[in-house]
């Protein structure tokens, strides 16, 4: 049984996205049996940042890790011309011994004003960058699977997981015959959604966001992975130290940690 959990998807780098400093947040992850973090890039100053954090707690001793991600939606004409030379930065970035991923990367389709042919650009070099680096990968997709399916076809990925899904059991289907893995979080504790078999899932907070059921109208912390485990345990129908065991291994393969 495996004695600890492991936070796949967090946004701790920020500190506009946590209430308690990073030690204390640090510190009651591991009070919840939280051993392990990935926190995760959303565009590239973010996900320096991401990088710059991550390898300061890890040399204080923290299992910290963090992925180079450009969220579809963060994407904006003034990036474009750019485009290239952030792409060769995140090459570069992508050596750090912390990191362990792209992402998370996307299409989004739900807000209106996007772009379809901004998103499906960047989903494409950023898809390459992470084939050309063997890193997997986590992807945001809302709304935008009929777009999506044809463009990840094209790409040889590591293992991989779909962060958060929330969409019809048709595409669940179609995530797992393509062998990724699901994000299962604070969403699942209160929200009706298809859920995966527990052994394609992985543990998630989505922190500071998707707080689960009893902490509602409260900031997320990784810590509160406990809480989906628990959950899980319930709906799954198996002991909680097994659903940690299978979630964790699940997600150290994964990402190699």
């Amino acid at each position: 049984m495996a004695k600890y959990l492991i936070d796949t998807h967090t946004h701790i780098h920020d500190p506009t996205d946590r209430e308690l400093s990073a030690a204390d947040t640090f510190r009651h992850a591991h009070e919840l049996g939280i051993d392990k973090i990935i926190t995760i890039g959303t565009d590239p100053q973010n996900s320096l940042q991401a990088k710059e954090f991550a390898e300061e707690w890890a040399g204080k001793g923290e299992r910290i890790f963090w992925t180079y991600g450009f969220h579809p939606n963060e994407y904006v004409e003034k990036d474009r011309a750019n485009l290239t030379n952030t792409l060769n930065m995140a090459s570069e970035a992508l050596k750090s011994p912390q990191n362990v991923g792209v992402g998370e990367i996307g299409l989004d389709y739900h807000f209106d004003g996007y772009s379809v042919e901004m998103q499906r650009e960047l989903l494409l070099e950023m898809l390459q960058l992470a084939q050309d680096n063997r890193k997997p990968v986590s992807f945001h997709v809302r709304d935008a699977f009929g777009d999506f399916w044809p463009i990840f076809d094209n790409f040889k990925l590591p293992t991989s997981v779909m962060h958060s899904f929330s969409d019809s059991k048709k595409n669940l289907a179609e995530a797992l015959k393509r062998g990724l893995y699901i994000g299962v979080n604070g969403l699942s504790t209160f929200a009706d959604i298809a859920h995966p078999p527990l052994e394609r899932a992985v543990f998630e907070t989505d922190a500071p966001y998707l707080t689960p059921k009893q902490f509602r109208g409260t900031m997320n912390k990784p810590g509160y992975v406990k809480y989906v485990a628990e959950w899980a345990a319930e709906y799954y129908k198996v002991e909680f130290g097994e659903v940690a065991r299978i979630t964790t291994e699940n997600a150290e393969k994964i990402f190699k940690i």
